[in-house]
């Protein structure tokens, strides 16, 4: 180096406009080390990825502000060097957008129908909910028996859970649809002639085909109206609201029936201990509408992201796992890891663009009701969300982790309690990976 050495600081370079932070997985270089333009000082994993921190010039470290292992938001700088490369006299943190404005999933911009029809059917409202679970309570100690060097707490403080309801053999997912979506309609004040289009999201369905929700239509007793399956994973319910409401603007239907139901319990490898306590079975069902008042839709955030297809996956259809499966892998697997990162990021981001689009303030929030994946995942992304998080309304410890009924059993607790006009934000991560937020006012 010259000696025109000034001293400046160095920001891990972003890998995605959406992400927020990444971790240090390890420095390459230590205080007092000198170092080459272009040479690895550190590797860094992102949500997106893993990588080499490259020098950015030549140089020489002066401090590190974080350890091996540490979780740095991406406006904080990382270290600080002395350098004679003046193109670094001018550098700056990589851009990044206000803390209220970030989001953690990116999100295409949406044009919305509605701006082009009439004010009268601008409005969509949510009317009834119903859900159903089943009767048998499975506690962690059930579960344990196949992980003796494990114990309760140590799956409760991971997890968030201590029990879950799993569903009897002789029921099937369409069984369990049907039950919710009985309830919603009844609670809507509609009847079911009044349904013009059913949507049921679902990973586990009766059958490759028909569609389950054809089946739920035979059910209901409803002819002649629109049926079909939606996967989304756990983003589903909230996916189907978006469909539906699409379906209304557009004048196929006044009122649809959106279903969510998952019986995961079938599904799950017995010696896979990062899967096999989290899931519950259950179903949860609301009717959207457009000409009866209800429960006013605000906002609504849809995104995917196939760079997360390993995160969460399944290879084998429907809700059984056939004998002698020895050519595939016919389990729900799941990477634990890179969920957490993920799912927190994306469950705060779009808490905060949420809160932004519908003119809200965070102390305008009056409940957050995020699909009970991990306790641990809601915990820190409620940290992250600017809405305290006693606001964040979390079942998981009873009913575990139910996919795409998830959000809407968890309502169905709370649902007395709100009040008109209370404002209420809904936010979900699911295999894709997609990602899911809507905001509703009571």
């Amino acid at each position: 180096m010259s000696s025109n050495i000034f001293s400046t600081e160095l920001f891990i370079p972003t890998q995605a406009a959406a992400e927020t932070e990444a971790v240090i997985t390890k420095w390459f270089v230590g205080v007092g080390a000198e170092f080459k333009k272009g040479e690895p000082i550190a590797e860094i994993e992102s949500a997106k990825s893993t990588f080499d921190f490259e020098a950015p010039c030549d140089g020489k470290i002066e401090k590190l502000y974080y350890g091996d292992g540490a979780s740095v938001p991406f406006e904080k700088p990382v270290a600080q060097i002395a350098t004679s490369d003046e193109s670094m006299r001018c550098a700056v943190r990589p851009d990044h957008k206000p803390e209220m404005a970030a989001v953690s999933v990116e999100i295409p911009k949406m044009t919305i129908v509605a701006d082009t029809l009439e004010p009268s059917v601008r409005t969509i409202s949510l009317l009834g909910f119903g859900i159903y679970l089943p009767d048998r309570v499975v506690k962690n100690e059930e579960l344990l028996v196949h992980f003796p060097d494990i114990t309760e707490e140590y799956i409760f403080g991971v997890t968030g859970i201590r029990e879950r309801r799993w569903a009897p053999a002789d029921v099937k997912p369409s069984d369990m649809a049907h039950e919710a979506s009985r309830k919603a309609i009844e609670n809507s004040g509609l009847k079911p002639s009044d349904i013009d289009a059913i949507i049921v999201s679902t990973t586990t369905p009766d059958v490759v085909m028909p569609s389950t929700a054809c089946i739920l239509q035979g059910k209901l007793g409803i002819r002649g109206v629109p049926a079909f399956d939606l996967n989304a994973a756990c983003s589903g319910w909230l996916y189907g609201i978006s469909v539906a409401r699409g379906l209304i603007l557009s004048g196929v239907a006044k009122n649809v029936l959106v279903t969510g139901v998952d019986m995961q319990s079938r599904v799950l490898d017995k010696n896979d201990k990062n899967t096999y306590f989290l899931f519950g079975d259950g179903a949860g069902a609301t009717v959207l509408s457009g000409t009866q008042k209800g429960h006013v839709i605000k906002e609504e955030i849809l995104s995917a992201d196939s760079m997360g297809l390993h995160m969460a996956r399944r290879e084998y259809p429907g809700y059984e796992v056939p004998d002698n499966t020895t050519s595939f892998d016919p389990w729900v697997r799941l990477d634990g890891k890179a969920l957490f990162r993920f799912a927190t990021e994306s469950f705060s981001g779009m808490v905060r663009e949420l809160i932004i689009k519908s003119k809200w303030t965070p102390e305008d929030v009056r409940w957050v009701v995020p699909h009970q994946a991990n306790g641990r995942i809601i915990k820190a992304a409620a940290e992250r969300s600017g809405v305290p998080f006693e606001r964040f309304y979390l079942n998981i410890d009873r009913v575990g982790n139910t996919s795409c009924a998830s959000i809407p059993v968890a309502l169905s607790e709370i649902e007395k309690g709100i009040q008109k006009n209370d404002k209420i934000i809904f936010c979900t991560v699911g295999a894709g990976i997609t990602a899911a937020g809507l905001s509703i006012e009571w």
